[in-house]
């Protein structure tokens, strides 16, 4: 995340009508818009950016023709940035300080690039990984989107013949998950061409699980590679080829000319950044360069820019900005940007007008944490690190555990390798305060885990997941610290209970089911689900939840990501009244070692009063 003043935000949000931009660039009708964005690929997972191991041939040839922006900062994991770049705000601002147990999640009155462009005569999709709320009104729909297709957690388990949503529904898919994502994205420009469209097109891959078909994946184990970085180089290759693809189809469509395209990335690298990161410090979680430093490339042919390198730093809280300037988009009535319009940078390959900034980094990792996090002007990025795994991601949220700052010169030093802060105390003293002043801003409001909404028309019935749950021990996760996909287990106490914090919207009887697992031997506890003072009770069958194989290159994968055969318990119905209220799940007896393990509940709206 990064931070400009006021001032400049106001200095360069400068918007003109869609007549006025066709009047002075000679363009009409407005541009459509690809954006496209991957998941877990970092700057130095491209051959245009040096990368000696794999080749990106379609990306190279986008950025030979785009305005390309070599010092682009966004957050250093993926939920936040996705935050930022649709709302042209810091991702603490919009409520999202995290990436899983709904602390993903924007507040709904956030104002996103498809609902400003769509005042504008735009319609916009949204394809592929959203991860900024999993149920209406934070999911893409409910986000401004007329149309979604894809999936609203953070990542997904089987790239193969998935099932995906479309909008609020489950849909099978065949094929490999990146192909699917474009040949959707490809039916919708071609339906959409006679009006101007913002298409946003999220690619998960190369996220881990590494799943990847065999032509790519065997091409890279040819070369010596282990299986997780065959996988990996595999996934980033199959990217380029849909990127390819993408292009393709808009120069067949005749709408290539006028459509602007954006490719950048989400966050630093993962499983390449140890065998090549372009020399940078850091990767995916990291405050250090290699963490938020990513590509992008712009490119509009009808607006006629010369291909140029941006030497001036840019960030995510741009984008937004950007793109309602060169579509003549007026900006919303509603919260304050903190990005500016990057038009001037695009236009000209003359940037000694354009003014310093200081961008800012921070890991969110519950609601109270400070730390870690990074400041970065032109010349000096200052980082102060937190101790745990993950670059500190996986940390517990105290400052007192933060290391003392950093300081490193990054015109002379852009690996990150001298530490000068103890030779430059004034320098340390005047960023750590822009650090302090800028956090106290942007966390102003306070942070929560919103409730999650139960009655929606456009999302009946909903699912609420495990990792958005509440929980005692000696409950936990599965298969980690409850990421997308994950289940409780261990529930080895009859005092232990789940709970979520809800929303009714519609007053109304509700039909309430579980799914779950219980293996025979572990049958017939006693469970009892409250919302309020009414209450349902059933018994827990004997229901195996089967283990589901998944196509995983890599060993770890087995174990971090698993999809099961859940069963269904239907425990019944309640009348619940409008309002926030909290569902508890909790044993009245255990009938062996553990009550079962719990994957979701859902609650279908049946009647109105």
């Amino acid at each position: 995340m990064k931070f400009i003043t006021i001032a400049l935000a106001t200095l360069f949000i400068a918007i003109d009508s869609p007549q006025n931009i066709a009047t002075a660039d000679g363009i009409s009708p407005p541009p459509n818009i690809l954006l496209i964005i991957t998941d877990d690929q970092g700057y130095g997972d491209f051959s245009v950016n040096g990368n000696p191991h794999l080749q990106t041939p379609q990306i190279d040839k986008l950025a030979s023709q785009s305005v390309r922006f070599d010092r682009f900062y966004v957050n250093s994991f993926c939920a936040p940035t996705r935050a930022a770049l649709l709302t042209g705000r810091w991702p603490l601002r919009t409520g999202c300080h995290g990436v899983t147990h709904n602390r993903e999640a924007m507040k709904p009155s956030e104002v996103t690039i498809a609902e400003a462009l769509h005042d504008a005569g735009y319609q916009s999709a949204c394809i592929g990984k959203w991860h900024n709320g999993e149920q209406y009104p934070f999911t893409p729909q409910g986000q401004g989107f007329d149309e979604a297709f894809g999936f609203n957690n953070g990542h997904w388990n089987n790239y193969f013949d998935a099932t995906l949503l479309r909008g609020s529904q489950p849909e099978q898919t065949q094929g490999y998950i990146s192909d699917v994502l474009t040949d959707e994205a490809i039916r919708y420009i071609t339906a959409q061409k006679s009006q101007p469209f913002f298409c946003y097109v999220s690619y998960n891959s190369p996220h881990s699980p590494y799943q990847v078909p065999d032509k790519y994946f065997d091409k890279f184990k040819a070369k010596g590679l282990d299986d997780t970085l065959a996988a990996f180089y595999g996934m980033c290759e199959n990217i380029d080829d849909n990127v390819g693809r993408l292009l393709d189809h808009l120069s067949q469509q005749r709408i290539a000319d006028n459509t602007i395209v954006l490719f950048l990335t989400d966050n630093g690298g993962t499983a390449g950044v140890k065998t090549y990161n372009a020399g940078m410090r850091g990767g995916k979680t990291s405050v250090h360069e290699g963490g938020s430093r990513v590509p992008l490339f712009v490119r509009w042919p009808a607006a006629k820019w010369q291909p140029h390198d941006v030497a001036p730093i840019a960030s995510h809280i741009d984008i937004l900005p950007t793109l309602l300037d060169l579509c003549g988009a007026k900006p919303s009535a509603g919260p304050k940007l903190d990005g500016v319009s990057l038009r001037p940078l695009l236009e000209t390959t003359d940037s000694s007008d354009w003014p310093e900034r200081t961008l800012f980094t921070h890991n969110p990792i519950d609601e109270t944490n400070k730390f870690p996090g990074a400041v970065r002007t032109q010349r000096y990025r200052l980082v102060k690190e937190i101790k745990g795994p993950a670059g500190g991601s996986s940390a517990k949220a105290s400052d007192d555990t933060a290391k003392a700052w950093q300081l490193y010169d990054m015109q002379n030093d852009p690996g990150q390798k001298d530490n000068i802060a103890a030779a430059n105390s004034d320098i340390v003293r005047e960023l750590s305060t822009r650090y302090d002043d800028w956090f106290t801003d942007i966390s102003s409001e306070g942070l929560q885990r919103f409730p999650l909404p139960i009655g929606h028309s456009q999302n009946n019935p909903v699912e609420l997941h495990a990792p958005q749950a509440f929980y005692d021990k000696p409950l936990h996760f599965a298969n980690g610290p409850g990421f997308a996909n994950d289940w409780l287990t261990g529930w080895t106490t009859k005092d232990a209970k789940v709970w979520f914090e809800i929303e009714v919207l519609n007053s109304g009887k509700y039909d309430i089911e579980l799914a779950i697992g219980c293996p025979k031997h572990e049958a017939g506890s006693q469970i009892q689900i409250s919302v309020g003072d009414q209450t349902l009770s059933a018994v827990v069958p004997e229901c195996d939840a089967i283990e589901i194989p998944l196509p995983h290159r890599d060993e770890r994968g087995k174990t971090r990501y698993r999809n099961r055969n859940w069963s269904t318990l239907n425990v019944g119905t309640l009348s619940l009244p409008k309002g926030p209220a909290t569902l508890t799940i909790q044993p009245l007896n255990i009938a062996g070692n553990e009550v079962m393990d719990l994957k979701h509940v859902k609650l279908r709206l049946r009647t109105q009063p």
